[in-house]
């Protein structure tokens, strides 16, 4: 059985992306590991922050679309992201450090047996800082050594994902069925799903809600989440694998840094399948990672244009 090894990235939505390198490295003390622009709009950022060598499973990427509307939240989305963070204590620590840079969150919970904390951004942007300390399963990344965070309480991975959707027993059957998840736990509304080794960096929580409309995104929106793939075998069986299953899917894209798979499950979320690499460091040194506009080789030539056009970053 072709196993997913849990979460690779997740790609979200952003209306500045001047104050998302503000908010995401200097307040929550991300590295920011890959500068370079979307592929399929070369007039805006692609922007990606992760832990010290931008691993798999450590990585959250942001679409820049300036002009766009907030989001209206809804059904069929996407609802909350977590990032991973070492022990209980540190909660405690980032509540104190959002009170002091004024970014609203709300009181440290439960989560499945778990301590999280959850917080926006300057776009509404819903997140959730989840501990580490009692989790079992697939390893965080390595905190990044010189960011304004110190490293005991250090976000260094991606967690739990929480999804809503209109119709649950479609996304269970897809998650069991043709992605081998398995179900986990039950708390009140929500399923717990985990897929491989399970733990917070190969989890999904999903929540059925059939009395509001689907989510209209914006800024602030989840654009979709990724899993994690071995390398280009595995992801060739699992587009055989979706293309069995009839729904919408983009067969092979090559993303220079990684190779994909994207589909729309049964409620249209978007998921995507990504190969572990080659990873960020193809065409810059790890030391290095983030500091210069990247373009895949496909890009390369349209550079003066592509730079011309784009806004100068304080990194």
């Amino acid at each position: 059985m072709n196993q997913l090894l849990g979460l690779h990235h997740i790609s979200l939505v952003t209306s500045s992306a001047k104050r998302n390198v503000a908010f995401y490295t200097k307040v929550l003390g991300m590295r920011l590991v890959k500068k370079t622009v979307n592929q399929d709009d070369i007039s805006v950022y692609h922007l990606f922050y992760a832990d010290q060598k931008g691993s798999p499973g450590t990585d959250l990427t942001f679409f820049e679309f300036p002009g766009t509307q907030p989001t209206r939240k809804g059904t069929n989305s996407i609802s909350r992201v977590s990032l991973r963070v070492p022990a209980d204590r540190s909660l405690a620590f980032w509540a104190r450090r959002f009170d002091a840079l004024h970014v609203a969150h709300r009181e440290i919970t439960m989560l499945f047996g778990h301590k999280a904390l959850e917080f926006e951004d300057f776009d509404g942007t819903p997140l959730r800082l989840i501990s580490d300390e009692k989790n079992a399963g697939i390893p965080g990344g390595i905190p990044w050594t010189n960011g304004p965070v110190p490293v005991e309480h250090a976000i260094y991975g991606l967690g739990t994902v929480t999804l809503t959707v209109s119709r649950l027993e479609l996304i269970r059957t897809f998650l069991q069925d043709v992605l081998h998840f398995r179900e986990a736990a039950r708390e009140g509304e929500d399923t717990l799903f985990e897929v491989g080794e399970g733990g917070h960096g190969a989890q999904l929580i999903v929540r059925e809600d059939t009395a509001h409309a689907p989510e209209m995104p914006g800024y602030g929106s989840v654009h979709h989440l990724a899993w994690r793939v071995a390398d280009r075998d595995a992801l060739d069986e699992w587009i055989g694998t979706i293309g069995k299953t009839g729904l919408p899917n983009s067969g092979f894209v090559d993303r220079f840094y990684f190779q994909s798979l994207y589909v729309r499950e049964f409620n249209g979320i978007l998921f995507e399948f990504a190969t572990d690499g080659p990873g960020f460091a193809t065409d810059e040194k790890e030391s290095e990672l983030g500091q210069t506009l990247s373009l895949p080789p496909f890009l390369e030539d349209r550079r003066a244009f592509i730079e011309e056009r784009l806004e100068p970053l304080d990194i």
